[in-house]
């Protein structure tokens, strides 16, 4: 059974940094996509980071600040997030799918049960 556990979010103010980890078991990172997600209240799901096999992807929002990264060792990916705005605040989510990553959450089977993520100004 798939599972994915995040942790490391918290509560900061603007301009401060928190690293977010989504940890795997019965699933194996190394040839797969993971991406985060973050959702605020009232706002759809939105793609932030992706990374497969070396690789990575930002969306423009993060471009920047937001570091993805993954430990294939301990089979967990990381989120770095630096200069972090109040926009950022949301629950943020890692997914894993097989093959190349993709922005649409629809293609993503795998989830974990999130992290809240709060950015005061």
């Amino acid at each position: 059974q798939v599972q994915l556990v995040e942790s490391g979010g918290g509560s900061v103010q603007a301009g401060g940094s928190l690293r977010l980890s989504c940890a795997a078991s019965g699933y194996r990172y190394s040839t797969n996509c993971v991406s985060w997600f973050r959702q605020a209240p009232g706002k759809e799901r939105e793609w932030v980071a992706g990374i497969r096999e070396g690789s990575t992807y930002y969306a423009d929002s993060v471009q920047g600040r937001f570091t993805i990264s993954q430990d294939n060792a301990e089979n967990t990916v990381y989120l770095q997030m630096s200069s972090l705005k109040p926009e950022d605040t949301a629950m943020y989510y890692c997914a894993a799918r097989g093959g190349y990553c993709h922005a649409d959450s629809s293609q993503y089977l795998n989830w974990g049960q999130g992290t809240q993520v709060t950015v005061s100004s």
